[in-house]
């Protein structure tokens, strides 16, 4: 098997949600916001890019955002500071209404049946840990701003 863990990005910064006075998801200032590339790494996430294909660790980065925002994605990842990861997971458009547990459990499966072992999963909702082929050891971050079922 090999060792591999995940990480996350931030999704909305409450200045965001305040600013545009949001109480639901709004997709377009959603994507907006996204194509700014400025969303900060969450940290415990930032300590895993530290890790390399040298330290007998692959990073993957299973993200809820959509296949179309992948330049986007690539270049905030290396904004924040992640600039090492073996493979970037994105929705592609036949999987935009799986629901968030769903999508995340299964590419985490598709990782496993690939020969991975997962170490490490951090997320900041329960959907992002949940479902089948958990991580040898997830890890829950505070969120206090949404949730997403």
């Amino acid at each position: 098997m090999i060792p591999a863990v995940l990480m996350a990005i931030w999704g909305w910064p409450s200045s965001l949600l305040h600013e545009k006075n949001l109480r639901v998801f709004d997709e377009n200032s959603f994507d907006e916001w996204v194509d700014l590339a400025e969303a900060p790494a969450l940290r415990a996430s930032l300590r895993l890019c530290t890790l390399t294909p040298a330290d007998g660790i692959q990073t993957y980065s299973a993200n809820w955002r959509s296949e179309y925002q992948r330049n986007f994605t690539q270049k905030n990842l290396k904004f924040s500071g992640c600039s090492d990861w073996e493979r970037l997971i994105l929705r592609g458009s036949s999987e935009v209404g799986i629901l968030a547990a769903s999508y995340q459990s299964g590419k985490r499966k598709e990782l496993e049946d690939k020969g991975y072992r997962i170490h490490g999963s951090p997320g900041d909702q329960w959907s992002d840990l949940m479902g089948l082929a958990s991580a040898k050891q997830s890890f829950k971050l505070p969120n206090l701003m949404d949730y997403i079922p």
